[in-house]
């Protein structure tokens, strides 16, 4: 990651509410709604109700972030970016005040019209690793509005118990998950699997689709594409342990459930190598699914105020890099690898020093029929 300093928006900034709230106090114009009203709202103090993944606040974050500014915070952990589109889609963006989005998914949550756009005058930009900020900005920009701010990143790439797989991290490749000696002892996600299989086919040219890109841009294209992955796919079936649905069901996989090599993502597999379990991770020479998680604004978040102050909180270099060091994910502000603890940051420059482009595939913008038809494809795998 550079250390460039990131964009700013280059829009004039509105009040905020506590300016506003200052400046009606001293012409007087509140008295009447009392004392106690002002205290909070200057404050900040009050609550705020978040949508996120189940997995990136870790302990102590949202308590210290009460104890520092006053404020509650009410969590519902999801462990699918469809749930934050349904839940927001039930309410038109009723009953949360801030939550997490996924980079690929901005087509689909501009369509739906669910969020408003932050005021980065309000936000700490410049924190922010410059590659990760300008990756929003470039995805997530639209009407002169951005919406999408990075609080963690990370990869899907191959991991494996150091035990019972003999493997460097730059001998990494998709194509071991099928081979015979680790038959019934894979596990992954099933959507991820389609693509981790078309990125191999591809890569070998079984089934040419430019590392899947055409798939993203012409239905008739992905169709053909994944009518063959799904067919190599449910032939390999026996080869898996377990289907992974969320951070502790990677780690059950390999401590408890028989599992040996795996597509997973890297954060769980670090905190078990960090607690002494023995895995591995690295990136295949397919390339590895590269992603960056972050926060969005809902369109009617009734607590925007609080909805910045837990931002800021996040972003900043020490609570960036205490997410990162408890949740394996990796730091999205500028030094915060340099906070981590000597093991942390070993295993996160073991596995992203040097970094080979090739190696990195992020996941294309996602449009709606696109996210339905790989979730299709999904769905048939596993019911196989």
């Amino acid at each position: 990651m550079t250390q460039d300093t990131a964009p700013h928006s280059t829009k004039t900034p509105r009040p905020s509410r506590r300016t506003v709230l200052r400046a009606a106090a001293a012409l007087g114009g509140i008295a009447s709604i009392g004392p106690w009203y002002v205290k909070n709202a200057l404050s900040s103090s009050g609550e705020i109700t978040l949508l996120n993944w189940a997995d990136q606040l870790p302990d102590p974050v949202l308590p210290n972030f009460t104890a520092k500014t006053g404020i509650k915070v009410n969590t519902t952990p999801f462990s699918r970016i469809d749930e934050v589109l349904n839940k927001l889609q039930a309410t038109d963006g009723e009953g949360f005040d801030l939550v997490q989005n996924a980079l690929p998914r901005a087509p689909q949550f501009r369509e739906q019209g669910l969020l408003q756009p932050w005021n980065t005058e309000k936000l700490n930009i410049d924190n922010l690793e410059a590659p990760l900020i300008q990756s929003s900005i470039d995805r997530w920009s639209w009407d002169g509005g951005l919406y999408h701010i990075p609080h963690v990143w990370g990869t899907e790439g191959l991991a494996w118990r150091t035990d019972a797989v003999d493997l460097t991290p730059q001998d990494a490749s998709w194509g071991l998950l099928w081979d015979e000696r680790y038959r019934g002892r894979v596990t992954g996600r099933t959507q991820s699997l389609i693509t981790i299989i078309g990125l191999w086919l591809d890569a070998n040219g079984s089934v040419p689709s430019n590392r899947l890109l055409d798939t993203y841009t012409d239905e008739t294209k992905a169709r053909e594409v994944f009518d063959r992955v799904l067919a190599f796919a449910i032939e390999n079936k026996p080869a898996i342990k377990q289907f992974w649905t969320s951070s502790d069901s990677i780690k059950s996989s390999f401590v408890e459930n028989g599992a040996v090599i795996g597509g997973t993502w890297d954060g769980p597999i670090r905190t078990l190598a960090l607690a002494g379990t023995p895995v591995g991770f690295g990136l295949p020479k397919e390339g590895a699914l590269t992603w960056i998680d972050g926060w969005s604004l809902p369109k009617a978040s009734r607590n925007v105020e609080q909805a910045y102050e837990l931002v800021n909180y996040v972003i900043s270099p020490e609570v960036s890099a205490i997410i990162s060091e408890k949740s394996g994910n990796n730091p999205v502000a500028k030094g915060a690898s340099a906070l981590l603890s000597t093991d942390a940051r070993g295993l996160y420059e073991t596995i992203y020093g040097n970094i080979d482009p090739v190696r990195l595939w992020s996941w294309p913008a996602q449009p709606a029929w696109h996210a339905k038809l790989i979730s299709q494809y999904a769905e048939r795998y596993r019911a196989a």
